[in-house]
């Protein structure tokens, strides 16, 4: 039975339950009140039968007494006939001392049982007995009839037991007529009451139901209802202004934001009086449910239709997006998706890319990098989540194997219930092969503007080892003897001279070839020795020294040292520029570079320090624009400190300047040690 119960839905449960109690009352009342009324109703005819005998007994005495029977007689028949007792009234008869009838009413001979049918008890006010006579029942009720303290007779008064019955039945017919009334008002009210507690209820089963189908945009109505709940409650999706235009913030979906918090309420249009979101107090739990769950159906409307246009507008971006963008798993760090320019610039179909491991588009030495992208809520040095990691000329393979150079931005995203990782790639091999040539023509330009000075750093070399040879061919013909002592140090001396020219030719044509990008690991030393050896001398000519304070046991960094060489270069000459300028106002100045390495909280820094004329504030930020140049015409184009500024970025590096006009500048190249 309980299981039965619990199958039924909530309205009957309620409704049920509800007529069930009122019933078990109803019926119950209905109990005691039949018992009370229909006991009550007989005794008080009962009372009543006695009333009129007691009325004959006092009245009849003296006729008794005076056995006037036509008197006694016209008395019994006149109380017996009087208005409503003639139907509830079946006999009455009236007997003397010793059970002799004095006078009855009844239309027959007196039955002699009668006389002694009910006898009347001693010391008793009266006695009632059911009888039968005939095809009659009634209720018998004897009085004693006194004189003073001599009983000298009993009245006998017959109750019609049909009659009363009668009664009872009328009684019991109105009483389950009211009854059935009141069950039927109860029916009515608590199905009413359980279809109005239980439709709240039941509308928000409907639409669970919906929501669970995936089913977002349909009416509200009720089953079985064809009036329109959105237009009866006041309101629909097309009367909403956050609806129709998503770019407008509602006050209640976008209340959570860092945007709508932050915004000036009259800055931009938003819905200050909302038709949607409303709870009435005054209503009943359940109704505010109700309206708790169409407020949480609304924000699902209005999120899943911003959710469609965000999609849709992403989709559109990721799909017409000019680069190649992918989407790759960050634990498997296989491609989930790309757009179609990869295909285009990869040259591998979509099909093939999908699945792909994505270290198969780069080389085995970028392999370790492209994916080191933290997930959200994961912090860095700084305390902060990373949002996104930058990887700057890396080198890819087409299909086939064609190299190119891309510039990588990589970002953690939640992508079908996993994290996931979106790389947007940019093809920079173009702009590779001129920033390329652009270098290696800014090595010329140097190599050229030091030919004096590699000529003369040559020479020396050359020089020393002709005099060698020709103090050697004058010993020769002067046939003086040779020691072995002087031609060992004569080899020797022409051996070092040689390999200083060796050096220097080698330094030249380091420095001079076009580089390639691969990183390596190199210590700072050696970049700087290698511009020294081939534009020392020639600084030393010009009155200009060059220190060195190079740390020993210097981390390495990961760089290229042609590039440094060619930071170097142009720092120095810069340096030369500045010094040479302040010259030409102090003739007796003598030149003085600094050169320091040092490390510092897990940095390499290298100081290039000149007492030269100093950068004005003015110019300070413009020194790295390409092109842009405080030299006169013909001295300079502006793209030295472009080109230094370039490459130490490349290497994830940093340049800060420290400069006082009239009196020189400091440059330090920051860069991470490995």
């Amino acid at each position: 039975m309980i299981r039965y119960y619990e199958q039924v839905s909530l309205k009957n449960q309620i409704f049920v339950t509800i007529l069930v109690v009122i019933l078990i009352i109803s019926a119950t009342i209905a109990l005691l009140a039949r018992w009370i009324l229909i006991s009550g109703l007989t005794k008080e005819l009962e009372l009543r039968g006695i009333a009129v005998a007691h009325s004959i007994a006092e009245r009849g005495a003296g006729f008794v007494l005076e056995k006037n029977s036509p008197e006694l007689l016209t008395l019994i028949f006149d109380e017996a006939r009087l208005r409503e007792r003639q139907h509830m009234i079946n006999y009455i008869y009236v007997l003397d001392r010793t059970d002799q009838v004095i006078s009855h009413t009844f239309t027959i001979p007196f039955p002699s049982e009668f006389s002694r049918i009910n006898p009347m008890p001693e010391n008793a006010q009266h006695s009632v007995r059911l009888v039968e006579h005939g095809t009659n029942t009634s209720y018998d009720i004897v009085v004693p009839m006194n004189e003073g303290l001599y009983r000298i007779g009993t009245v006998h008064v017959g109750l019609s037991k049909e009659h009363i019955d009668k009664l009872v039945s009328k009684l019991r017919f109105m009483f389950l007529g009211f009854i059935s009334a009141v069950i039927v008002i109860i029916f009515y009210v608590s199905h009413r009451i359980s279809r109005h507690i239980t439709m709240p209820i039941t509308r928000l089963t409907r639409i669970s139901d919906e929501l669970s189908r995936g089913n977002f945009d349909f009416n509200l109505n009720p089953e079985g209802n064809t009036v329109d709940l959105e237009e009866t409650i006041g309101w629909g999706v097309t009367h909403c202004p956050a609806y129709k235009d998503t770019n407008m913030p509602c006050r209640h979906f976008d209340q959570q934001s860092r945007h709508f918090r932050n915004m000036d309420a009259g800055s931009e249009k938003m819905c200050l009086d909302c038709l949607f979101y409303r709870k009435n107090q005054g209503r009943d739990e359940v109704s505010q449910l109700a309206d708790s769950f169409l407020n949480m159906v609304w924000s699902i409307r209005l999120y899943r239709k911003r959710l469609q246009e965000s999609e849709l507008k992403y989709r559109s971006l990721f799909d017409s997006a000019p680069n190649p963008i992918f989407v790759v798993d960050a634990s498997t760090e296989t491609i989930l998706d790309a757009n179609p320019r990869a295909e285009e610039l990869y040259e591998y179909p979509l099909e093939a890319l999908f699945g792909m491991p994505f270290q198969k588009l780069g080389q085995d030495h970028i392999k370790d990098s492209p994916i080191a992208v933290q997930p959200y809520g994961d912090t860095g040095k700084s305390g902060s989540a990373r949002d996104y990691v930058y990887y700057p000329k890396i080198l890819h393979l087409k299909n086939g194997g064609h190299p190119f150079y891309v510039n990588m931005h990589a970002c953690p995203i939640s992508y079908g219930g996993r994290q996931a990782v979106v790389v947007a790639i940019t093809d920079i091999t173009e702009m590779i092969e001129k920033d390329a040539q652009l270098v290696q023509a800014a090595k010329m330009k140097t190599l050229g503007e030091m030919s004096a000075g590699i000529a003369h750093e040559i020479n020396q070399p050359l020089n020393t080892i002709k005099m060698g040879s020709e103090y050697l061919n004058l010993l020769l013909d002067q046939k003086k003897t040779i020691t072995e002592a002087q031609i060992r140090d004569m080899v020797t001396e022409i051996s070092e001279q040689v390999d200083r020219a060796t050096e220097i030719i080698n330094n030249l044509r380091a420095f001079g070839r076009k580089s390639e990008l691969t990183m390596e690991l190199v210590s700072m030393k050696e970049p700087i020795q290698g511009v020294l050896s081939i534009i020392g001398r020639q600084f030393s000519i010009q009155k200009i020294t060059i220190r060195l304070d190079l740390a020993d046991n210097l981390p390495l960094v990961k760089a290229q040292n042609n590039h440094l060489q060619q930071v170097f270069f142009n720092l120095l000459n810069n340096a030369r520029d500045a010094i040479q300028e302040k010259m030409e106002t102090q003739p007796d100045l003598y030149g003085d570079i600094l050169v320091q390495t040092y490390a510092k909280d897990g940095k390499v820094i290298v100081a290039v320090t000149d007492n030269g004329s100093g950068i004005p504030e003015s110019v300070r930020g413009k020194i790295f624009e390409p092109f842009f140049t405080t030299k006169q015409t013909g001295k300079g184009m502006g793209l030295g400190l472009a080109i230094t500024y370039g490459i130490v970025r490349d290497y994830g590096g940093t340049i800060e300047i420290e400069s006082t006009p009239g009196q020189g500048t400091s440059f330090y190249l920051i860069f991470s040690a490995v």
